[in-house]
């Protein structure tokens, strides 16, 4: 198995997470944002990007999708979709998906996590960007699907990042927007 050679790496997860109603739910796994935040994580340099679900058919989809791109017809129509999707680790929890980056760093991985709404005590971007020059401490950075990541997560989060604003009042990009975004800002030239 290959182990992290780089210190920031995205979870997406499906669960726990909210839906419009704010009940506690488990989303499903959509296939635009699996492909587009694989191959945002591949250009910005990652070799890891989780998809955390505890739906089994749910992480069975994610591979059979992952699975499509990287052998046969697929790999050969479109190698450069082959290789954003080689970074995919699909994960029943959090806590694997931890353990699976943790790899040949000898510093406790880190959970960064940010969401749409504004919150107090934020940390800026521009900060975590230089807290990832410290190439031997890994960082997870969380990002939640749904109607955002439940309150737990972010009270059990090492790192709150300040969240992605426009010039409105307006604030609801796709997870996949706010991960290209978020990763041109962290690691963008």
């Amino acid at each position: 198995m290959q182990v992290p050679t780089d210190n920031l790496a995205i979870a997406l997860l499906h669960y726990p997470v909210y839906n419009k109603h704010r009940e506690i739910v488990t989303t499903a796994l959509t296939n635009l944002d699996q492909h587009d935040i694989a191959r945002s994580s591949k250009t910005f340099g990652l070799d890891r990007f989780y998809i955390v679900t505890p739906a089994e058919e749910q992480r069975k989809l994610a591979e059979r999708i992952s699975g499509h791109w990287q052998v046969g017809w697929g790999a050969e129509y479109n190698p450069d979709r082959r290789m954003a999707l080689d970074i995919v680790r699909v994960c029943p929890t959090l806590e694997s998906a931890v353990t699976d980056f943790q790899g040949s760093f000898s510093k406790p991985v880190k959970t960064a996590i940010t969401g749409a709404a504004s919150r107090e005590g934020t940390t800026a971007l521009s900060t975590f960007r230089q807290l990832l020059e410290e190439r031997d401490q890994p960082y997870i950075l969380l990002l939640g699907t749904g109607w955002g990541l439940t309150e737990e997560s972010f009270s059990i989060a090492d790192i709150i990042l300040e969240s992605i604003s426009g010039s409105g009042t307006y604030n609801h990009l796709s997870v996949r927007s706010a991960a290209a975004i978020l990763l041109d800002r962290l690691r963008g030239r």
